[in-house]
């Protein structure tokens, strides 16, 4: 999505965010001291050869187990996961129809990978910026290969279905006779707001892709879990698709430390998204979705895009602090809106400090 941001403006961003000293979201860490991070936390002596042993096996029966699943496979990217299990599920179906939301993941972002390499025919649930619900699924009739849900649906405001609303579409799913799989990219967030475990909510599904480099701050990487055949088809794709390299341990390392560190942290990371929502909208902002269902949420600002962007580029030089990606304009004119994510960085600021610190974008 393009800011409205000039080009000048877009550069002297990057020049302040390059001397920030203090960052909201995830900070910048320089290369040595990751690579020093992961000399420290890694456990296992063995480096992985084409994916098989060391660190990623460890990490495969962590998220095994964390998931409540048989088994798991690391992959280099959460698109290669989802784009071979969905291509796993056509196979076996023999049909290449598959459910999707408009506004997934699988849509938006990966330039028609579904029906340019795969040959699967998309069917649309819904494009609302909202779950889907049973009677949309029923609308689509004939054989279907499966079912997706991205949860939380990110495109949409990172808005999650209600525990009962995702058993009812779940045992629809089942009724039906169609496997449900879950892009649980930002699953691990989740938890919180449907107050059932990472097990319980994947028990509602087939399979379930996770992500890691998100807000647990790993390098880069994915993982699919699921029963064991379906995870042994998706390690034949993996190989199809050039992802098992031939060494993925510092993945694999970053993934497990952020296993051990962050995900304790989720409890905390929504109740904070949650104060700092509350305390922005007594600012001036507008949130959504209110409360926030996850620790990230959209902030809506009564000021045009290229307005609050320069207040707030002239804010991070002025303070070395980086509060927030660009602004973009929003659908009503003279607003704009940005992504805010609560991250462990998040919780050193005092909420007051944060609603301060954005409350100057607004009346500078």
């Amino acid at each position: 999505m393009a800011t409205t941001t000039s080009e000048d403006l877009r550069e002297r961003r990057k020049n302040a965010a390059d001397n920030c000293e203090r960052w909201l979201g995830n900070r910048r860490v320089p290369a040595p001291d990751r690579l020093q991070r992961l000399a420290e936390v890694a456990t296992d002596d063995l480096v992985d050869m084409y994916g098989n042993g060391g660190e990623v096996a460890a990490l495969e029966q962590e998220v095994a187990e964390l998931l409540g699943k048989p088994a798991a496979v690391f992959l280099p990217t959460g698109i290669m996961a989802q784009q071979s299990v969905l291509r796993v599920y056509a196979d076996r179906a023999g049909t290449s129809r598959v459910a999707v939301h408009g506004l997934s993941h699988l849509l938006v972002h990966e330039l028609n990978a579904l029906e340019e390499v795969h040959h699967l025919r998309i069917e649309r649930l819904t494009s609302e910026p909202r779950q889907p619900r049973p009677d949309e699924l029923a609308a689509i009739p004939g054989k279907l290969a499966a079912v997706t849900l991205e949860l939380p649906l990110r495109d949409a405001g990172y808005v999650l279905p209600t525990w009962d609303e995702l058993v009812v579409f779940s045992e629809y799913c089942a009724e039906r006779g169609v496997p449900l799989h879950l892009d649980g990219a930002r699953l691990w967030e989740s938890t919180p707001y449907l107050e059932h475990s990472l097990a319980e909510i994947a028990a509602l599904a087939s399979t379930v892709y996770v992500s890691f480099y998100k807000v647990l701050g790993g390098i880069s990487g994915a993982a699919l879990a699921g029963p064991e055949d379906v995870i042994a088809e998706v390690r034949r794709w993996q190989r199809r698709l050039g992802g098992n390299l031939f060494s993925l341990f510092p993945y694999a390392v970053s993934a497990r430390d952020g296993l051990r560190t962050v995900l304790p942290l989720m409890d905390d990371l929504h109740q904070r998204a949650v104060e700092v929502a509350m305390a922005l909208q007594s600012e001036g902002f507008r949130v959504f979705p209110e409360p926030p269902h996850t620790n990230s949420f959209r902030l809506y600002a009564p000021r045009a895009a290229d307005a609050i962007e320069r207040t707030t580029v002239e804010r991070m030089e002025r303070t070395r602090e980086a509060l927030c990606p660009p602004w973009q304009s929003a659908d009503v004119p003279g607003w704009s809106w940005i992504e805010v994510v609560v991250t462990p960085h998040s919780l050193t600021w005092q909420v007051d400090e944060i609603a301060k610190a954005f409350g100057e974008l607004l009346t500078r």
